[in-house]
């Protein structure tokens, strides 16, 4: 009656087991060390590079006790694992002067950090400690409002001189083209015209919508934006900001930075560990530019010591080569409309550009005139450029282009990235800021895990005390269910904040109430006469459908917070959601397993370890 099979007990081991493992990496602390990122978004961190560090730091005789490449993105970054913090100063400057030769003009940036001190054959398996969140660790949060309006203003200009060229070329004639607030205007003296424009527009432009009307002076044709088309600038407007913050974030040398959307026009930056505000919010707001010259069809790249043509200018590519440009602009990165990877007709990695109306013109003229000479694309960052591409016009082409010779489909996927994310693609604006001192976030840790620790303690003297042993088998289980708790946690690298542990705290209190459900109706069992063991047996059976029932109607609550809400609020509903699935495995499967190995394999059970049973007197 009161036994479990072998299987539920392998499962309860090998709960146990994992459940360890990934909660271990929490209890080793964090090391100093050092992290290397890209200083520029044209600059590449691969694992490559991880050998190239160990050789600086061998010959300045410095041994790390860990180095480790991390992919964020399109890039990466290298965290170097050391012994103290004079190590980490001393490693710093030697990296700094090896790697940022020229201090005008830095590549990587090389930060201080703390990184886990889990052994590497925990790491192995992925066992990884819970990031600490900006109320925690200490840092900065912003919350940035995205102009939709400006995007689709935006998006509405090219529009427009979208729609002049396109009746230009089929020789329509139109009263004059402008923008009335979201919709575009187009006036025709008869109603003819207006249709034949119709259908030419809503054929080549399907981001609006035309529609003929009557005006005062003859016919109007009316274009408004589909609902489609305003979602889909909304939202790679978002994207196309989040991927360049990504980009610009990395600077600072943030261990975790969260940048993430919220509602349709917002975007939450938390960068734990960075102090210096000003500084975050110039690399945040910072602004880059894309400009397409024609390079020197005679002396392309210039070697060393060689003096550059009069009247050029000459920019570095990621490798060092210098390339020789003329000083007219064929078009900047404004005239950009979209840029994508792919492949060309020999299934060669390629980048396909998408420019506006006006830049199309512009960039068909050059290309008629220059076919067989270089082009290249630099971009403008801080003050300087750097060359992205240099290519060889091979046709004359207009508004529609690929560019040829990156060597794989990753290097064309990170161009098409800087191509779309060198700019913001729409403006954004600061509406909320805050600073969070590292002495703030320690205070919080204590305080949170005071609360839990206290919390746990008070509840095992009462479940002790009132249940006997009962009451330890409840609170071996409430020590499970937070012991599974963290390790789920630690295995999804979620980031913990101080809601999160007052969630924790939480559940707590709604675990024991599952075991209060059990030892309750156990006792009920006695009261009516069932035997020890048949009052165990249907103590725990009678108790499951009360326990389910109120457990399935907190986690309800619980996925609207998360589906709903937002930052703090999202993270205690995903500790409390979790707290509720490993509280029912604890209270229930675990403690039953308890009991069972207990009580099971007694033959003769007279009474039952569970505190007073009052019974009815007659």
């Amino acid at each position: 009656m009161n036994r479990y099979p072998l299987w539920k007990y392998l499962v309860i081991v090998i709960a146990l087991v994992i459940g360890a493992l990934y909660t271990l990496p929490n209890f080793f602390g964090e090391a100093p060390a050092v992290q290397i990122s890209a200083g520029k978004v044209t600059v590449k961190i691969d694992s490559n590079m991880q050998e190239r560090i160990a050789d600086i730091l061998k010959s300045a005789q410095i041994d790390p006790k860990g180095i480790q490449f991390e992919r964020i993105g399109a890039n990466g970054t290298i965290k170097i694992r050391l012994a103290s913090t004079d190590t980490q100063l001393k490693a710093k400057d030697v990296l700094q002067k090896s790697l940022n030769p020229d201090s005008n003009d830095q590549s990587y940036v090389i930060a201080l950090n703390l990184i886990s001190n889990t052994p590497a054959w925990l790491t192995s398996i992925g066992a990884m400690p819970m990031y600490l969140g900006l109320d925690l660790r200490g840092g900065v949060h912003f919350l940035l409002q995205v102009d939709m309006r400006g995007a689709l203003q935006k998006k509405l200009e090219s529009l427009s001189t979208d729609t002049r060229s396109q009746l230009r070329e089929k020789g329509l004639r139109h009263s004059g083209i402008e923008r009335q607030g979201d919709t575009i205007v187009v006036r025709f003296p008869n109603q003819e015209d207006a249709t034949s424009a119709r259908a030419l527009l809503n054929t080549n432009l399907q981001s609006l919508d035309f529609n003929v009307e009557k005006s005062a002076d003859g016919f109007k044709l009316v274009g408004k934006f589909k609902d489609s088309a305003v979602k889909e600038v909304q939202e790679n407007a978002v994207k196309q900001n989040i991927s360049t913050l990504h980009n610009r974030v990395n600077e600072l040398g943030v261990a975790e930075p969260v940048i993430q959307q919220q509602g349709q026009d917002r975007i939450i930056v938390q960068l734990p560990g960075v102090q210096d505000t000003a500084r975050a919010k110039d690399i945040i707001g910072r602004t880059a530019t894309l400009e397409s010259r024609l390079a020197d069809p005679v002396k392309t790249y210039l070697l060393s010591g060689e003096q550059p043509p009069p009247g050029s200018d000459v920019f570095k590519t990621g490798d060092g080569r210098q390339v020789v440009f003329k000083k007219s602009v064929i078009f900047s990165g404004d005239r950009i409309t979209s840029a994508s990877a792919g492949f060309d007709s020999n299934q060669r990695p390629a980048v396909s550009i998408t420019l506006d109306s006006a830049g199309g013109r512009v960039m068909q003229e050059i290309t008629r005139e220059n076919i067989g000479k270089p082009m290249g694309m630099i971009l403008f960052e801080k003050g300087r450029g750097e060359v992205l591409t240099v290519a060889t016009i091979q046709s004359e082409f207009g508004s529609k282009f690929q560019i040829t010779g990156q060597p794989s489909t990753d290097s064309a996927n990170d161009l098409a990235l800087l191509l779309r994310a060198g700019s913001l693609a729409a403006p954004m604006e600061i509406i909320e800021e805050r600073t969070i001192g590292p002495s703030l976030g320690a205070e919080n840790i204590s305080m949170g895990f005071n609360s839990v620790i206290y919390g746990f303690i008070a509840i095992a003297i009462f479940m002790i005390v009132y249940y006997m042993l009962f009451g330890v088998f409840s609170v071996i289980a409430l020590s499970v269910n937070l012991f599974l708790l963290v390790a789920i946690l630690s295995m999804l690298q979620a980031t913990l904040t101080l809601p999160g542990i007052a969630a924790m705290a939480l559940a707590l209190g709604m675990a024991i109430d599952s075991n209060v459900l059990i030892n309750e109706r156990i006792r009920e069992e006695l009261r009516a006469g069932a035997t020890p063991q048949a009052a165990i047996a249907t103590g725990f059976e009678k108790a499951w459908g009360t326990i389910l029932d109120s457990n399935i109607t907190t986690l309800i609550a619980g996925v609207a917070l998360l589906a709903f809400g937002s930052g703090p609020v999202r993270g205690f509903a995903v500790v409390h959601s979790l707290g509720i699935l490993t509280s029912m495995f604890s209270a229930v499967f675990f403690a039953r397993g308890l009991a069972n190995l207990w009580y099971g394999r007694k033959k003769k059970l007279d009474n039952l370890s569970i505190g007073e049973v009052w019974r009815p007197t007659e």
